[in-house]
C-alpha cells in the first residue's frame, strides 16, 4: 500500500509538462506493490480542480485510488507536528494538509508518494518517501 499526495495526482490530472511522466510511472510502480491510497484531505485538495464531484470521482476511479480513513492517532500526531512547525517559525498559510497526510503515513507505516520532500522528511522522519530525483 502507498499513500499518494495531492501533487502527484495533480501532475496526472493536469498533464504537468515537467512531472506527469514521473508521476504516472511512480503510480504504476506503486500499484504493483499494493493499493494506492488517498485520504479525505487529498480528495478535498483535488476537488479544487473539478467543477463537479462526479468528474473527480471518475478520476479517482480511473486511477484506482482507495480511501484510507485517518486514524485518530494520525490526527493527534498531525497537530503535534504542526505545533512544532509553528513554534520553530514556520509560516501559517496552506501547510496543515501536509501534516495530516504525513501523520497518516507515519501512523499507518505507509510509504508516501510525493514531490514535497522537505516538510515530510523533517516532521515525519520515519516515513519512507518516494520523491523525484533532484534533477527532475
Amino acid at each position: 500500500m502507498t499513500l499518494v499526495d495531492t501533487n502527484v495526482l495533480l501532475d496526472v490530472a493536469t498533464d504537468d509538462p515537467r512531472f506527469a511522466e514521473w508521476s504516472i510511472g511512480q503510480l504504476e510502480a506503486a500499484s504493483l506493490a499494493g493499493p494506492l491510497l488517498i485520504n479525505d484531505v487529498v480528495y478535498a485538495e483535488l476537488s479544487v480542480r473539478y467543477e463537479r464531484r462526479e468528474r473527480l470521482d471518475e478520476f479517482v476511479a480511473a486511477a484506482r485510488l482507495e480511501f484510507a480513513a485517518m486514524p485518530k492517532d494520525a490526527l493527534f500526531l498531525a497537530a503535534k507536528a504542526f505545533a512544532r512547525y509553528r513554534n520553530s517559525g514556520g509560516e501559517r498559510a496552506g501547510v496543515l494538509p501536509d501534516f495530516f497526510i504525513g501523520a497518516q503515513a507515519a501512523v499507518m507505516k505507509l510509504p508516501l508518494l510525493t514531490r514535497d520532500k522537505g516538510r515530510f522528511a523533517t516532521y515525519f522522519p520515519t516515513v519512507s518517501l518516494i520523491t523525484p530525483p533532484i534533477s527532475a
